[in-house]
């Protein structure tokens, strides 16, 4: 299993177009993709999960992906928390 913290730096925060954008790029490996923010865990593969977590520009929450493709998932995911949609 991999985590890590990251800060989300798009400035509408993981919510529509970017939440839409980071479960679809997750849906397409087989490893579970798991968001920990106040310490509720959300699953990564689902915008409805995403939205209603209300993850919000500058918040910190913890990414752990877990599988046989969890390294390339996690690249993947890094990639799109860090460029702002």
């Amino acid at each position: 299993m991999i985590s890590q913290n990251l800060t989300i730096t798009d400035p509408i925060g993981l919510h529509m177009r970017p939440a839409a954008v980071f479960a679809s790029e997750m849906g397409k490996f087989q490893c579970s993709v798991t968001i920990i923010f106040n310490d509720a865990r959300i699953d990564a593969k689902s915008i409805i999960n995403l939205m209603t977590a209300c993850i919000k520009c500058g918040s910190e929450i913890v990414l752990e992906c877990d599988g046989s493709d969890e390294e390339e998932a996690a690249k993947k995911a890094r990639e799109l928390i860090n460029t702002p949609t």
